[in-house]
């Protein structure tokens, strides 16, 4: 979306990630300016796809374009606007999911009664807005809530990495020796 929007021409928004630009545009956008339906309702069940929002945001972007008599690559007026929405939605869809594998776990016995953790880690934690989101869901069902701090939720091999610290700091599965261990990359 940010690409599509072309985030990195706008002011704002110079020399900033995609997520990052549209979450900061959101914080002064009005969500309810644009409406995008939640993907995969019809599917009572917990996997996630932003393939069918993706085109619904393109065909908005698209048809506002061409409100503003402006070509693609260009800023259009309602960006903020764009981006709010696009964000809300995405991350009520996290939720929504996250919510149903919450359920599923607990409903299966696969999650203890007490103290169970939704960790939540990757690019997705540093965006402030879906963060709050899923420690609302956590702390509604009585969840603890773990995320690293956003600075080191920009990169998967940094997340790998933190895991593997509290893993040696907790003297939990370290191997110290990698003998026998086969591997194939992709």
């Amino acid at each position: 979306v940010a690409r599509r929007l072309s985030l990195r021409k706008h002011l704002e928004c110079h020399g900033m990630a995609g997520g990052k630009a549209i979450e900061h545009l959101a914080q002064s956008g009005n969500r309810h300016q644009h409406t995008f339906r939640l993907p995969m309702q019809q599917y009572r069940n917990c996997d996630f796809s932003f393939s069918g929002l993706q085109s619904l945001v393109n065909k908005t972007i698209i048809q506002k374009e061409k409100e503003e008599g402006i070509q693609e690559g260009e800023i259009l007026s309602c960006v903020k606007d764009i981006a709010a929405a696009v964000q809300h939605v995405v991350a009520v869809h996290i939720i929504q999911r996250t919510y149903r594998a919450m359920l599923l776990k607990k409903k299966n016995s696969i999650l203890p009664s007490k103290n169970a953790t939704l960790v939540v880690s990757g690019g997705v934690a540093s965006n402030q807005y879906i963060r709050k989101g899923l420690q609302t869901l956590a702390d509604v069902n009585d969840f603890a809530f773990l995320c690293p701090p956003p600075r080191l939720c920009t990169d998967n091999g940094v997340m790998i990495a933190w895991n593997g610290i509290e893993r040696l700091r907790a003297g939990l599965g370290v191997l110290h020796s990698t003998d026998g261990v086969r591997y194939e990359p992709k």
